[in-house]
């Protein structure tokens, strides 16, 4: 296969939908965790990393070439695959892209910032997550696999 995937598995909860994706299509699977979320997987290799600030998300980034598929809900590590020439998907199933990722950044710059503040903010976080949300990922992220899948047995990926 030319491409493979690579996991921010760091509190990921699509782990078992992306291991079934990867088997069914046979793409390899990497999986990166650090000391604190140490996981197994009989479908992919698991990389434990140390744990420090962004150690993780470093290591995503490194072991990402052209072509390669990156599951993150981090914007810095999307962006940094993103000028690698992968493909960055979010938990939730949507893809980061080159016309996404300059607003995404600044809106998690601005949230930070107000939060830094020292007027108090009242920022909701995420919505709790569904079994809508996992199915909805599996079902995009299945698509966006076989897509590349019959591309690379075109000869053209």
């Amino acid at each position: 296969m030319g491409f493979q995937i690579l996991v921010d598995a760091d509190a990921c909860p699509v782990v078992l939908e992306i291991e079934h994706v990867a088997k069914k299509y046979g793409v390899s699977l990497q999986l990166f965790c650090d000391t604190n979320h140490v996981l197994s997987s009989e479908v992919g290799d698991v990389h434990v990393i140390g744990a420090g600030a962004d150690a993780v998300d470093i290591a995503v980034a490194n072991a990402c070439r052209k072509g390669d598929v990156v599951v993150t809900q981090d914007y810095g590590v999307a962006a940094m695959v993103l000028g690698k020439g992968a493909h960055a998907v979010h938990q939730n199933g949507w893809q980061y892209t080159a016309e996404n990722i300059d607003r995404l950044l600044q809106e998690r710059y601005v949230v930070k910032k107000a939060r830094r503040s020292s007027k108090k903010t009242h920022l909701k976080g995420p919505r709790k997550r569904t079994a809508e949300n996992d199915e909805r990922f599996a079902e995009k992220f299945e698509r966006l696999i076989h897509s590349l899948v019959e591309t690379c047995k075109s000869g053209n990926g």
